[in-house]
């Protein structure tokens, strides 16, 4: 009789907590160093803010290699709920129609609050269909900047920042003239030098504007400004006023160094920025060509957002809607955007973080959210929507090379690599269509 009631007793217990345990997701992310660290911090405050849901967040490598491992897994049945993808992934994971939970509708569906317009509309824009409805939650959004060292600067007799690229190639020759070894270099050179560039001035980088509205997409960046841009910038190579120094963001060192006394890059680099400049630097916007527009437009944005997968219960995506809601509260926000130097998503984030003071404390780093938000985003400035894009950006930091080496003409080159780019996009609208 009394190992019947302890028998009883202990399977009400067992009832109980699992009738109580926490319904648990994974989100699969490419956050590694500080900010996967920060990251960590934001999701453990999520889990302990309340006992229904814990997510349980899992690093799976480079953006690409994250990617791939969610698009292979949801074939196996084996997927996480939530996957952040890079900006040029965004393509890619709205033709897979039939693995995507839009947010808008898991939001609608688990009826849990959800603004659109609270949201940085330069921001949401590359994440929305046509209609205007985001698919994927913007977490980590940034944008190009300047950086310069105040220091260099002030031995070479110059007062502030270049505002456009005609005043960069008159404070480089400065620079040089002071001892520098280079003006400036570039970090992603594809995404500022080409991508950026077009929307700044508010040129089309491919057709169906920018990719937005079709598969057919051929792509234009071998215009006159383009070609005008990178013979310029070839010109400067070979002046010294340009010094390249990689794909990606491996050029860093040449301003860290104090090789370069200016750095266009991400202003997700300001973190690193902070670590590894033993100097005083400034944060300034990104450059336009004052002969080809009065105001600049906006530039695009890079970075990565939150992608929702189907094939999970009811419970589990309360449980990513109850996260994705976290996420987006101001709080959260501006310290994700303070502490890494991407994009607050929201009005409310930008608003706290001037309240809080930290513009000030830290002069320049709202550099890169008024260059997003000081105006409209047009056409050809919300962003760019290519399949295959990771291949595409490929060719054309090929292209750039050769352009930098010697061996192509900008205009050759630049021809060259649309061709080869609009095979890669045909390749991509015969698999989706």
């Amino acid at each position: 009789m009394r190992k019947s009631m302890i028998a009883t007793a202990v399977l009400g217990m067992s009832v109980a907590s699992t009738s109580f345990a926490a319904t648990q997701i994974e989100w699969w992310h490419a956050m590694g160093g500080a900010n996967g660290e920060k990251l960590n911090e934001i999701v453990k405050e999520f889990n302990d803010s309340q006992s229904k849901y814990e997510v349980d967040p899992v690093f799976k490598g480079t953006y690409t290699e994250t990617m791939t491992s969610a698009i292979a897994a949801f074939r196996a049945h084996k997927q996480p709920a939530i996957v952040q993808v890079f900006e040029v992934g965004t393509a890619t994971m709205m033709a897979a129609k039939g693995a995507i939970y839009p947010v808008y509708e898991l939001m609608k569906d688990t009826k849990t609050g959800f603004d659109p317009k609270a949201y940085l509309s330069s921001v949401t824009g590359y994440y929305s269909d046509v209609k205007g409805n985001m698919l994927s939650m913007p977490f980590n959004s940034s944008t190009p900047v300047l950086y310069y060292n105040k220091e260099m600067f002030k031995k070479a007799g110059i007062s502030a920042p270049p505002k456009t690229w005609e005043e960069v190639e008159t404070v480089s020759k400065k620079l040089l003239a002071s001892g520098a070894k280079c003006g400036f270099t570039t970090g992603w050179q594809s995404w500022v030098q080409l991508e950026n560039l077009s929307a700044r001035h508010n040129v089309p980088f491919a057709s169906n504007d920018d990719g937005f509205t079709g598969l057919d997409t051929k792509l234009l960046f071998n215009g006159p400004l383009q070609v005008m841009h990178i013979t310029k910038m070839r010109e400067w190579q070979k002046s010294g006023i340009f010094s390249y120094g990689g794909r990606r963001s491996d050029s860093a060192p040449k301003f860290y160094s104090q090789q370069c006394g200016m750095y266009t890059g991400s202003s997700s680099a300001y973190g690193g920025m902070t670590r590894n400049a033993k100097f005083d630097f400034g944060v300034s916007s990104l450059p336009y060509w004052a002969s080809e527009v009065k105001q600049p437009d906006n530039t695009i944005i890079g970075g990565a957002s939150l992608w929702v997968l189907q094939g999970k219960d009811k419970a589990q995506y309360k449980a990513a809607a109850a996260f994705l809601q976290f996420l987006s509260t101001p709080k959260i926000q501006a310290e994700w955007h303070q502490f890494t130097g991407y994009l607050p998503i929201t009005h409310a984030a930008y608003d706290l973080t001037k309240k809080e003071g930290f513009y000030q404390s830290h002069p320049g780093t709202e550099a890169a959210v008024i260059q997003m938000t000081a105006t409209q985003p047009t056409v050809n400035s919300r962003g760019l929507r290519l399949g295959n894009f990771v291949q595409i950006r490929d060719v054309i930091n090929g292209a750039l090379e050769s352009v930098w080496s010697g061996k192509e003409t900008p205009q050759a080159a630049l021809d060259t690599a649309v061709k080869r780019g609009d095979v890669l996009l045909r390749k991509f609208e015969k698999a989706h269509n």
